[in-house]
């Protein structure tokens, strides 16, 4: 289901063949097909996030499309691989326009994000539900971006109103320093802070001096730790301060990845706290759940995890405003539909889009159990 560079391109150049010149016309749409385009890191750093969100989002489309597509359409992803490096993201962005897809959908990184922007702020190309978290998406100066999940000053917020209810106000940080996880401290530092927290330490986890760093933490005695960090990142800091008899609770931006820190970390992460912007990934109580599940069994792609629901549930969002489009679909009334959605149920999940370009106010806690379970 992974889409490479050279495969991409040539799935983006039959997709647009087939859709013929009134693609170009009509912004990405044939009288058969809606054509969208999205840049996500396949391969390297990041790619245990951008791998699960792209094949959640191609489940849902597949789901779709098999049922007769949107008022008669089909939806044509066309998924671009940048590695995770900005100007890839930014190239890839400019093939994409180039090619005049109908809008821009689920990018993964925060620095990605920033490196394409310029190429649609003045323009009425959208990009919908980015996986990036930084706060300055949520603001006026990128409203061509509808976001899905909150920004990390809300995660920060939830993890500081925790910590202090444990009484826990002296707080290390241990960051990795890849531009997603920076743009993270930054909103840590300023939420937390703002807050009451008493940030006693700022250490990077530089490749190959995670224990210097670990050491530098703990010598100012903090009460608890935030690890902001991927998943691989975060159990290799994790395993140091629990090994160094550190036993305070230690908390991961939704970066990090609830199940698979839990997978990296089993029994060991006993006591770890993860943010979650959607709803668990094996919570079957929820339709949404259940339609994943039975799709990802279907495809042969294991057990979901929760960037595989947020993949998922951002398809799903974005075919909820497309089907609004009834007559002659343009930019202007996709914008238009993205903005109808009001306090709508996604199989358990709600989106609330009416005057606001954040969907979701979701931000919870899941807590990893002495048996490497996650819970809520």
């Amino acid at each position: 289901m992974t889409l490479f560079p050279k495969c991409a391109r040539a799935l983006m150049l039959a997709v647009l063949a087939l859709c013929g010149a009134a693609a170009h016309a009509q912004e990405g749409v044939a009288k058969t097909a809606f054509v969208i385009g999205q840049s996500v890191v396949l391969a390297g750093p990041g790619s245990s996030q951008g791998i699960p969100f792209q094949q959640g989002a191609k489940l849902y489309f597949d789901r779709v499309n098999g049922a007769g597509g949107v008022n008669g359409r089909s939806i044509e992803l066309v998924t671009l691989d940048d590695n995770g490096k900005p100007a890839t993201t930014a190239a890839n962005t400019k093939k994409l326009l180039d090619q005049g897809v109908f809008c821009l959908f689920g990018f993964y990184g925060s620095p990605q994000v920033t490196a394409a922007y310029p190429l649609i702020k003045d323009t009425d190309v959208l990009l919908v539900a980015p996986m990036a978290a930084a706060d300055e998406f949520r603001g006026a100066m990128d409203s061509n971006v509808y976001s899905i999940r909150p920004g990390y000053s809300e995660e920060a917020a939830a993890i500081n109103r925790h910590s202090q209810t444990l009484g826990a106000r002296k707080l290390a940080i241990l960051h990795g320093t890849d531009g997603e996880s920076l743009a993270a401290l930054d909103s840590a530092q300023r939420t937390m802070t703002s807050m009451g927290a008493n940030l006693v330490s700022d250490q990077p986890l530089a490749s190959g001096n995670v224990a210097v760093s670990v050491d530098k933490a703990l010598a100012a005695r903090p009460d608890s730790i935030l690890v902001v960090a991927d998943a691989s990142g975060a159990a290799t800091a994790v395993r140091d301060l629990r090994a160094k008899g550190f036993r305070g609770p230690i908390y991961g931006f939704s970066n990090t990845g609830e199940s698979l820190l839990a997978e990296e970390l089993g029994p060991s992460g006993a006591g770890v706290v993860v943010v979650r912007v959607v709803p668990k990934s094996d919570n079957a109580k929820l339709a949404v759940v259940r339609d994943l599940q039975s799709d990802a069994a279907a495809a042969k792609l294991g057990k979901p995890n929760v960037y595989m629901l947020e993949g998922y549930i951002a398809a799903r969002v974005l075919t909820e405003a497309l089907r609004r489009i009834t007559r002659e679909p343009t930019r202007a009334k996709l914008k238009k539909a993205i903005e109808s959605l009001d306090d709508l149920n996604l199989g358990g999940f709600r989106i609330h889009f009416t005057d606001d370009r954040v969907g979701s106010k979701l931000v919870e806690l899941s807590l990893i159990d002495s048996q490497g379970r996650v819970r809520e």
